[in-house]
C-alpha cells in the first residue's frame, strides 16, 4: 500500500484522517504545519500528500508553489479546505495539485480521491518532475468535485455543457457550476432522487430545496430516459 503524509493543522482531522487511511492498509505520516511537512516530504518520501490550504505560519497553496517551483512536485497532492473558493481550488490544481476536496470530508469522497490520486501517482513515476508540475487545462467541476473524472457530459441539454466563464460575480459562477452539476448526476442516476442524494452527500430535503433554488427541472431527466 501506499505512504501517506496528511498536513493539516487541526487535530481532529488529523487523527480522522490516519484511522481512516490507516483501515485501508496505508502508511500514514502527519504534519500540523509547512515546516513539518517540508522536513516529511524530504526523509520519508510519500506517495500522496493530503495538504490543507489554510494553516498558521505557510498556507497550502504558497507551500504548493514552493515544491512545484523547486521540482519536489513528484508525488500527486490533495488539498483540503472547508473555506475556500472556487478560484482557490482552481489556481491549487493549475499549479499541480491532483484534485481538492471541501470539508467536511466524506469517507466514499476521500477514498475515491486517494485512489483515484495514487493511481495517477504511479503512471507518473516514470514522467521527469518537469512534466508533473505542469499545470493541466481544468474545468471548474473537476477541481470542485475531488478531481475525479466524470464521464462525458449527458446530453440534457444546454445546460449540460461543462464550461464555465470566470469573468462573472463568484456567487454566479458558483450557482452555474451547482447547475450543471446537478443537472449531470440527474441524468447519470436517471431522475433518481435517492440515489442522486446518496452520490452528492445531501440529504432529500436538503436536495429538493437546493435544485429549486437553482432552477433545476427534474422532470426533464426522468422524461430524457
Amino acid at each position: 500500500m501506499a505512504n501517506i503524509l496528511v498536513v493539516d493543522d487541526e487535530l481532529g482531522i488529523r487523527d480522522l484522517l490516519t484511522e481512516i487511511l490507516s483501515d485501508e492498509g496505508h502508511s500514514v505520516e502527519t504534519a500540523d504545519n509547512a515546516a513539518q511537512a517540508r522536513k516529511a516530504r524530504a526523509s520519508s518520501q510519500p506517495d500522496l500528500i493530503l495538504l490543507d490550504i489554510w494553516m498558521p505560519d505557510t498556507d497550502g497553496v504558497t507551500l504548493l508553489k514552493e515544491w512545484s517551483a523547486t521540482g519536489l512536485l513528484t508525488m500527486p497532492v490533495v488539498m483540503m479546505s472547508g473555506h475556500a473558493t472556487i478560484d482557490t481550488a482552481v489556481e491549487a490544481t493549475k499549479i499541480g495539485a491532483h484534485s481538492f476536496l471541501e470539508k467536511p470530508i466524506t469517507l466514499q469522497k476521500l477514498l475515491k480521491a486517494v485512489n483515484d490520486a495514487l493511481a495517477k501517482g504511479e503512471r507518473l513515476k516514470a514522467t521527469a518532475p518537469a512534466a508533473q508540475a505542469k499545470a493541466a487545462e481544468l474545468t471548474v467541476e473537476a477541481a470542485m468535485t475531488g478531481g475525479l473524472n466524470l464521464p462525458s457530459p449527458v446530453d440534457i441539454g444546454p445546460q449540460s455543457i461543462q464550461s464555465f466563464s470566470m469573468d462573472q460575480p463568484l456567487r454566479e459562477a458558483r450557482d452555474e457550476f451547482e447547475k450543471a452539476y446537478f443537472e449531470f448526476h440527474l441524468a447519470k442516476e436517471g431522475g433518481s432522487m435517492t440515489r442522486v442524494a446518496e452520490k452528492t452527500g445531501l440529504e432529500r430535503t436538503h436536495l429538493y430545496r437546493k435544485l429549486k433554488q437553482l432552477g433545476v427541472d427534474i422532470n426533464r431527466s426522468k422524461r430524457g430516459n
